[in-house]
């Protein structure tokens, strides 16, 4: 089985750190740290941890290229290690999901996130993308001023559950993706 490649999306640098576009980030942040990854090494113009989850290794790569030019280093660390499009795993935020919520496809548009948009043009669509609800501000000339603003203290309490459940959940997204989003509802109690 090949290495499956976990990325978060975000942008770089400690003023973005909790941001909403961030969650992406924090998402696979908490993986590394669940699993005792490697200190992350730069490669191919990201952030590149290695470590194994439930006896298989995978790779969590974080690109520094600002969220809407993603796609060139996760194309990039793809090609160096040979990865399939379809290993690929892409965490990021989603404006139409609720906070807390998340959902999972492979393949399919972009929906108008830029960071996708970017991979679509370097990977191909047959990624998987882990959409992870961020709540929308209400109305769209909102969003860009809303997507960089911090979480709130409670949007980030409330997020604490999700993101170690989909850590302990991760070995389901390679072995039996069908499974991993009604075994995160069904952890953490509630419906998808």
């Amino acid at each position: 089985m090949s290495t499956p490649l976990f990325v978060g999306l975000g942008n770089p640098g400690s003023q973005y750190a909790k941001t909403r576009h961030n969650v992406g980030f924090l998402c696979v942040d908490e993986m590394m740290s669940s699993y005792g990854f490697s200190a992350p090494k730069s490669k191919e113009g990201g952030l590149l941890s290695e470590g194994f989850i439930d006896g298989q290794k995978v790779l969590i790569f974080k690109p520094l290229s600002y969220m809407n030019l993603s796609g060139s280093p996760v194309g990039r660390i793809s090609q160096f290690y040979k990865i399939p499009t379809e290993k690929i795993f892409v965490f990021h935020d989603d404006l139409d999901l609720a906070p807390g919520k998340i959902k999972m496809k492979q393949g399919g548009g972009h929906g108008g996130h830029n960071g996708l948009k970017s991979l679509d043009s370097h990977i191909g669509k047959n990624y998987w993308r882990i959409r992870l609800g961020i709540g929308h501000p209400g109305h769209k000339d909102m969003v860009s001023d809303y997507v960089l603003h911090p979480f709130s203290k409670k949007e980030m309490m409330d997020l604490g559950p999700l993101l170690s459940t989909i850590a302990d959940e991760a070995h389901l997204l390679y072995t039996h993706p069908e499974q991993f989003i009604s075994r995160v509802y069904h952890t953490l109690g509630q419906g998808e």
